[in-house]
């Protein structure tokens, strides 16, 4: 009998996988902190023997090179993928043994188009297919985006993902399992889908690359790609020569004094607590990410790459979580850390900044007014499906360098939900801006009494 067991990277919108039988096992796409997928292996009491990478991965650091050195496993990387380190490289057909006593079976299948070298895995019980990891390729209704190794191959690229989708449709039963890397809310997805899991027939009938011709299947795909978070441009290196031994230990504690001698240098102070308590009251000059959000993915995307980073978490236990997070992205070590509130981050005499917080309906009340802002920092694409009128449009991603296109008044700062708002309402009231963070869904705008235009 086998299993399959998937590891949630819930703040990248990722998934790796565990799969085996009685004695060994495959791990598929792991992530950095690889201690998660040991601990997997030690429960299941299985020995793992292979290490297999999808693609070179842009929107995460992988832990295979490491987890294949601790296990002694073998490193099966696709053959094309040009990395700086000692591995196996596989090519389309290769078979391997995962585990001989369920003759369980490991498959490479060619799956170009999120990569020229993407690579997906079927596995196989008694050679009969029961699961394929597609990782970027074939996802939950969608494929991976095509445009993130170089412009010129991107509509090449998006080419080759309808190919590869319908190449593993025509070669496995529709009962097949698709277990996807990509598409739980990585922007490595080309779109995002609804639902957990799937199968070849279920995509067959519900997935654009299988139901359209490609064409038309190309012309939507390219017309619906997002904007490409800054550190995506630092993972592939990073994953092509040989991502560096992880170190969680805990960071330096750094003391009132420090902080402000950190914040005083330029340098980022991260408060990790959630926006309500921020607002309330927090480090004047401090950053907002919360550490239930997209933390790795938003502070990795803003932050000047190599700028050391400070974080203030409530507990031992969201810095400890924090630091997992962000080493997956890259950001390996924070210079300092201190735990708490602002009463243990103040040095005597001062006192915590703070600013308000408010709903669509109280922004009603006063806009339009000549002295209030009102500040969208929704993406793009986002802007483009509604948005009030007479606001300004900065994405978050791109206010820490547009922070002087604010026009004065008062900032009523936006996005979809709520917590981009709250990032973004921490710069404006870092750079001395009187803000109010409207902490409110989109979809009440309208309801609220305000004018959402389309164009």
């Amino acid at each position: 009998m086998f299993f399959i067991e998937t590891i949630e990277l819930a703040g990248l919108g990722n998934r790796s996988y565990l799969a085996g039988g009685e004695r060994t096992a495959v791990a598929v796409d792991p992530p950095r902190d690889v201690d998660q997928v040991l601990t997997a292996a030690a429960r299941r009491g299985v020995r793992i023997a292979y290490v297999v990478e999808t693609h070179v991965h842009n929107d995460y650091v992988s832990g295979g090179l490491e987890l294949a050195r601790l296990t002694g496993a073998s490193y099966l990387v696709p053959g094309e993928a040009r990395v700086r380190f000692a591995h196996t490289p596989v090519r389309d057909g290769d078979t391997v043994t995962v585990d001989a006593g369920t003759r369980l079976t490991l498959r490479a299948v060619a799956t170009p188009g999120h990569t020229p070298h993407h690579t997906s895995y079927v596995l196989q019980e008694d050679r009969a297919p029961v699961a394929v990891f597609t990782g970027g390729s074939l996802l939950i209704g969608t494929v991976g985006r095509p445009d993130l190794v170089e412009p010129r191959l991107t509509e090449r690229l998006a080419r080759a993902q309808h190919a590869s989708a319908h190449r593993l449709a025509a070669e496995l039963p529709d009962s097949t399992a698709v277990l996807p890397t990509h598409g739980f809310g990585s922007f490595c997805s080309s779109s995002q889908v609804e639902g957990g899991s799937t199968t070849i027939g279920r995509e067959r009938t519900a997935n654009d690359a299988l139901t359209q011709d490609v064409d038309t299947f190309v012309a939507g795909l390219l017309a619906s790609l997002d904007d490409i978070p800054a550190y995506y441009a630092h993972m592939g290196p990073a994953n092509a020569a040989g991502p560096a031994v992880v170190d969680l230990t805990p960071p330096a504690m750094a003391d009132p004094d420090e902080i402000a001698a950190r914040l005083a240098a330029g340098e980022w102070v991260v408060d990790l607590r959630n926006r309500v308590a921020f607002a309330e009251g927090h480090v004047a000059g401090s950053f907002n990410f919360e550490a239930e959000g997209k933390l790795a993915t938003y502070l990795a995307w803003m932050v000047p790459w190599g700028k050391p980073v400070t974080l203030l978490a409530e507990s031992p236990a969201q810095l400890a979580e924090a630091q997992r997070e962000l080493v997956r992205v890259g950001i390996d070590r924070p210079a300092a850390a201190a735990t708490g509130g602002p009463a243990d981050w103040l040095r005597p005499g001062e006192t915590p900044a703070s600013f308000p917080r408010a709903t669509f309906a109280d922004l009603a009340e006063r806009h339009p007014d000549k002295d209030v802002v009102v500040l969208d920092v929704r993406r793009d694409s986002e802007r483009a499906r509604g948005h009030v009128e007479g606001s300004v449009h900065i994405p978050v991603h791109l206010l820490h360098r547009r922070i002087d296109e604010v026009p004065d008044g008062q900032v009523w700062v936006h996005c979809a939900g709520g917590m981009r708002a709250a990032v973004a309402a921490s710069l404006l009231d870092a750079a001395g801006r009187d803000v109010v963070a409207v902490d409110d869904t989109f979809e009440a705008a309208e309801k609220a009494g305000l004018t959402v235009r389309t164009a």
